[in-house]
């Protein structure tokens, strides 16, 4: 087992990783919109965000030795699925370009750091 670091995403604000990788899989923290030059959130909006959380998520699977094209499954958390998934889904298909994972999209009450939009993925490297 092998944690997984880098100062292109966000510091963990909390107990745990930025991503694992066990043999050839790795399975990352869920990102949100920090921006990891800033330590802050600086969008406000779903599209702003989605796009940090993206960036930041390509940054750890780099980390890893991976990139999109390895992510076979995400989840996507959403604050308000009803306003934000059409934003959140034309971002996230941007940033995946033809890889598309499995995925469950969920919503939830609240994030940390009041964000709107957090991701995270298993890859496998082949």
């Amino acid at each position: 087992m092998n944690i997984i670091y880098t100062e292109k995403a966000p510091n963990a604000i909390g107990p745990y990783s930025q991503a694992i990788k066990v043999g050839n899989l790795v399975y990352t923290s869920g990102q949100i919109a920090i921006n990891p030059e800033t330590g802050s959130v600086e969008a406000s909006d779903i599209e702003g965000q989605s796009r940090q959380v993206m960036q930041n998520l390509e940054a750890v699977l780099a980390a890893a030795g991976c990139s999109f094209a390895n992510v076979v499954k995400t989840t996507c958390f959403l604050k308000d699925v009803a306003k934000d998934f059409t934003a959140f889904n034309a971002i996230y298909a941007e940033a995946l370009g033809d890889c598309k994972p499995a995925r469950s999209c969920v919503g939830v009450a609240e994030l940390p750091k009041g964000v709107l939009v957090e991701v995270e993925a298993i890859a496998v490297i082949e």
